[in-house]
């Protein structure tokens, strides 16, 4: 192989993932960004390095083998680039990543960063829980937004939960980030003053079509029944008997608004910006949940 400059490895690097058909959405959006992402890995330089600094650079014939390997690996086995990389980023947060738990990229953390939500919230916000943590990106990005709070994070899988311990441990929150195995909130009696949850609520159509990225992430943080929402149904059940007398329950429900609205017409809640538009997370009051309850038929 002849020597490139880093600009000319990474065109290529992105060229052959278009050419390849590979799906994005676990941190990038495009082959450019992925191939950015994996090559400057590889090659062991910071991944916010300025790209127009460096464009120049003088790539060997071998950092450009190893290169190439991995982004024939990334097409051979479909996996997600964090897998590859071990590495996320959330809000210009690291996390550690493996295939035991999905690969963090909820809108809540955007959310989290904006201070969007903090109107709701009050001095009296003591006790958050991240339910469905994963791999406890939205935790940790709760007890470093908000220093004062004692978060949990929760989750049926016992695999996910032992990622989730690394990046507490990483980020030194282990005083205030404490990590449970709970069925949706069967082992949590609370009282929570602020849920936080990206649940399982894609729909089984949408489960059929899945590009292999999404296949190679554990289903069960994902498949969340025939219409998105029976994840959905059984939290909005049990979360007021858990939430405080103020308490507000933060929900993503993706791009299954239709389902979420044919499921709860009646729900009260706010929809908050994100930057995939203003109908993938939603705020609820407990309020508004007692009242759903209390509107629902005696067959509910």
């Amino acid at each position: 192989m002849s020597a490139l400059t880093l600009s000319g490895l990474i065109a290529a690097s992105a060229e052959r993932l278009t050419q390849a058909g590979v799906a994005f959405g676990h941190g990038t959006l495009n082959a450019f960004d992925e191939a950015v992402w994996l090559v400057l890995w590889r090659l062991g330089l910071p991944l916010d390095t300025d790209l127009d600094e460096v464009a120049s650079q003088a790539v060997t014939p071998e950092q450009q083998a190893t290169c190439a390997a991995l982004i024939e690996e990334r097409i051979a086995t479909r996996k997600p680039a964090a897998y590859l990389t071990q590495e996320a980023w959330l809000q210009g947060v690291s996390f550690y990543i493996d295939e035991r738990a999905i690969v963090p990229r909820s809108l809540i953390a955007e959310v989290l960063a904006d201070g969007t939500i903090d109107a709701w919230l009050s001095d009296q916000t003591t006790r958050v829980l991240d339910l469905c943590t994963g791999n406890g990106s939205l935790a940790v990005l709760a007890a470093l937004a908000w220093p004062d709070v004692q978060v949990t994070g929760a989750d049926i899988s016992d695999d996910a939960l032992a990622v989730a311990a690394i990046n507490v441990e990483r980020h030194e929150l282990q005083e205030r980030v404490k990590l449970v195995h709970s069925d949706g909130l069967s082992a949590l009696p609370g009282p929570f003053d602020l849920i936080l949850c990206n649940p399982p609520y894609v729909c089984q159509a949408s489960m059929d079509v899945l590009p292999a990225e999404y296949r190679a992430e554990p289903e069960l943080a994902l498949a969340g029944g025939a219409d998105g929402m029976d994840f959905v149904r059984q939290l909005f059940k049990d979360a007021p008997s858990r939430m405080s007398e103020h308490a507000v329950l933060v929900l993503e429900i993706g791009n299954e608004v239709a389902h979420f609205i044919a499921a709860f017409p009646e729900l009260e809640v706010a929809w908050l910006d994100t930057s995939s538009g203003d109908d993938q997370v939603l705020l609820i009051t407990r309020e508004a949940l007692l009242t759903l309850w209390e509107a629902a038929p005696a067959a509910e």
